[in-house]
């Protein structure tokens, strides 16, 4: 909200108008005196032209300070405002502080699971220890909503769940919203429990390596493809290059030793609660309540279900790691300068 001004004070804006219809007066004077000077000729005092460029180019130059004047006024409002968000931003995304209130810690497991994304290792595990750590704490929720991504990163975050949880003696509860799929499911079986909606989306227990080929195509179009490398098999995925039997076969014994890792983490996770058929571990997905029935999931329960009647701890406080908008603005800054960089080096000659 601005304040109302008073005549006694005139805002920038009004300054700046009044500025510029001056200097525009001065200009439109002495235009009007080098035109009746034009006119009168002789009639004039002698170094009358003299006189009236130099009000000409007094009032130009007035007019072009102004102007400069604003255009900086401008700029340091504009560098104080983003100043400002900055400053409230980090002062707002700091975790929240040891409390002795007991609540339930919540950590969201959103979207891809990757490096560099919201839902990777680095934010994830961060998340975790802070929630562990704090004494209020009496149990930690993955809150997950997420298609799957990179069996590495789950597997991280597999890892420091099973290390925390003994580490700290509390429990560790899985709560699924649309999806828990593939790689998201790698980190759920981690939890002590695992609860579902009735509609939910879980399992997807397999590993996938894909591509195209082009080969053919290109034999009709007669287009040759040119790629030279050093290493037989260093360009066995690219996709305009045939792929061999002996290729194929030593990436589908890469697929299957890592989707032999998902099931035996999906075992030690589940334990006799697993109801194992041939479907299990084929890379299908089931609806919550299938889930349920074959021992991937334990009950139905929402986030405030699992708050209220199993931690016994309504009070809920999020630990999510988050990048806060300096952070963001910082990256992109920085991604500005790198392709900036980049362009640079490139126009640069190169020797001949």
């Amino acid at each position: 909200m601005t304040d109302p001004l008073t005549p006694d004070q005139p805002s920038a804006t009004s300054t700046q108008n009044d500025a510029l219809n001056q200097a525009s007066s001065g200009i439109n004077s002495a235009a009007s005196a080098l035109k009746n000077g034009a006119v009168e000729g002789a009639s004039e005092s002698p170094g009358w032209e003299r006189a009236t460029l130099e009000r000409l180019a007094f009032a130009s130059l007035t007019e072009q300070r102004l102007a400069r004047r604003w255009r900086n006024f401008v700029r340091l409002a504009w560098l104080a405002f983003l100043v400002f968000v900055a400053w409230y931003a980090l002062s707002q995304s700091g975790q929240p502080q040891d409390s002795s209130t007991p609540h339930t810690a919540v950590v969201e497991i959103k979207g891809e699971i990757a490096s560099g994304a919201e839902a990777s290792a680095d934010l994830i595990v961060a998340a975790m220890r802070g929630a562990f750590e704090d004494n209020g704490a009496q149990a930690v929720v993955l809150l997950i909503n997420s298609p799957g991504g990179s069996p590495v990163q789950a597997g991280i975050i597999n890892d420091e769940i099973r290390r925390l949880k003994v580490k700290y003696k509390k429990p560790v509860y899985a709560v699924v919203e649309e999806s828990c799929a593939s790689a998201a499911y790698y980190i759920a079986v981690a939890a002590d429990k695992i609860y579902v909606d009735k509609a939910s989306i879980v399992g997807s227990i397999g590993v996938l390596m894909d591509g195209f080929g082009f080969t053919g195509l290109m034999d009709k179009l007669g287009v040759e493809r040119r790629l030279m490398t050093a290493g037989e098999n260093k360009g066995f995925l690219d996709p305009f290059s045939p792929q061999t039997e002996k290729q194929r076969a030593f990436a589908q014994a890469m697929l299957d030793q890592i989707h032999k890792q998902f099931i035996d983490v999906v075992k030690a996770g589940r334990g006799a609660r697993l109801k194992e058929t041939p479907e299990t571990f084929s890379g299908l997905f089931w609806s919550g309540q299938q889930a349920i029935e074959l021992g991937l999931a334990d009950q139905l329960g929402s986030l405030d279900f699992v708050a209220r009647e199993v931690v016994k701890a309504e009070d809920i406080v999020d630990y999510t790691r988050r990048d806060n908008v300096a952070e963001r603005l910082v990256k992109r800054f920085g991604a500005a300068i790198g392709e900036g960089s980049v362009r640079a080096v490139k126009s640069m000659p190169g020797l001949r």
